[in-house]
């Protein structure tokens, strides 16, 4: 059986690889396994046998292909330019359409009614603040309680949802926050910095209360008509402001690819930027201030849909720098942590792996102090550390220097 959805791979998206292998070694699981099937290349090589119709759309093609962590480190070095993110949604499209199950079904309800529901997520957040206080999370399956650990203690933040912040002189334009479904319960002081530090530089920052999670998630795992209709509510709800911002890398990504989810949805890519390039081209442009005081090092990892994805490697060097700290390299390949959003539920042993690799990375680098731009990279460094290091967002440590704590 060959393909049977509008989203599976385009013809043009397979045709352009050119089978090089330049990807391999760049290739997390490729580099777990040594598996032509867990790498790339192999991945895009059965695709194009889906399509001729040469295997079957069975439970080994279905597992090449959730193995897969999309951190598309194998776009950064690909000569051919080929869409892998793109093609891998697709292909992941296809194994809801094709390969249902009670499973898949229950993971596309949490993507697509309980992620983007503010209720049943303070109904979650409460739940995990209960075993976070009691400890009673070492009950829990092995899996889940590792990332039950890489939380930040939960603390009661303001919902931001309808809130306008304006800066002491004429705002020179609107920003639009993502609040997120994940950042705006478990990460508030994420946003706390991020909306002092751009009214500081004199912007409006506006969260309209209408928008929903980005959907990055949903488009991951296949469920094709959740993320588009998350892109259609999202795209309505950030008409009116100049510039979107997202404090996760994960999301900020999703929204610059909203082009293919929605119409309409390349005005709100055209208007997306990542935090860590809108605070850092601030700083450029001198509308925030630089530091003068050395603050020493700090470990700063690469979250895959801020390196890879987007092509974002210098602005938080730049942040960090102007913060007064010394960025120390973790990884300078920046190899995928493990995180992958909800791979090491799905594929836990691997995602530990990972996450022990990288957390080793970090301890060579000497540094206490880690920086990183995307929550679940943070809580998975969390499950692999000790106690004794902080993983941190770069804007929070720019705004602990002037603004916060650190001033």
């Amino acid at each position: 059986m060959a393909w049977v959805t509008d989203q599976r791979p385009t013809a043009t998206e397979l045709a352009a690889c050119v089978q090089c292998g330049l990807c391999l070694p760049h290739c997390p699981t490729f580099r777990l396994t040594g598996l032509e099937t867990a790498s790339p290349r192999g991945r895009l090589a059965a695709m194009n046998a889906i399509s001729d119709e040469v295997i079957p759309f069975d439970a080994t093609f279905a597992k090449a292909m959730t193995f897969c962590l999309n951190c598309r480190a194998c776009e950064s070095v690909c000569p051919s330019l080929v869409p892998f993110g793109r093609a891998m949604e697709g292909a992941r499209v296809e194994l809801t359409a094709q390969l249902p199950s009670a499973t898949r079904r229950l993971r596309h309800l949490i993507l697509g009614r309980v992620l983007p529901s503010t209720r049943l997520m303070a109904a979650a957040t409460a739940m995990v603040k209960v075993l976070q206080r009691t400890g009673a999370g070492r009950l829990l399956p092995k899996r889940w309680r590792l990332g039950l650990v890489g939380m930040r203690p939960i603390a009661r933040g303001p919902r931001l949802a309808g809130e306008v912040f304006e800066p002491a002189v004429e705002a020179r334009g609107t920003v639009g926050l993502l609040s997120g479904c994940v950042m705006e319960p478990w990460f508030p002081a994420v946003h706390k910095a991020v909306v002092e530090v751009l009214v500081a530089a004199g912007y409006r920052v506006v969260v309209p209360v209408a928008q929903t999670c980005c959907g990055a998630l949903a488009a991951h795992d296949g469920a094709a008509e959740t993320a588009k209709r998350l892109a259609r509510r999202n795209v309505a709800a950030f008409a009116g402001v100049d510039v979107v911002v997202a404090d996760a890398a994960g999301c900020s990504a999703h929204l610059k690819e909203y082009g293919h989810w929605t119409p309409g949805g390349d005005a709100l890519a055209a208007r997306v930027r990542d935090v860590t390039e809108f605070v850092a081209d601030l700083i450029a442009a001198g509308d925030l201030p630089l530091s003068s005081v050395d603050r020493g090092p700090v470990a700063i990892q690469d979250p895959c849909h801020l390196r890879h994805a987007q092509r974002i490697l210098i602005a938080p060097r730049q942040i960090l720098v102007a913060a007064g700290y010394q960025p120390v390299e973790v990884d300078p390949d920046g190899l995928c942590c493990g995180a992958a959003g909800i791979y090491s539920l799905l594929e836990p042993e691997a995602a530990a792996e990972l996450g022990r690799r990288k957390a080793a990375q970090v301890r060579q680098t000497g540094s206490t102090l880690v920086a990183s731009a995307n929550p679940g990279c943070e809580m998975q460094l969390r499950s692999h550390l000790d106690d004794w290091f902080r993983i941190v967002h770069p804007v929070e440590l720019y705004h602990q220097a002037f603004i916060g704590e650190g001033h």
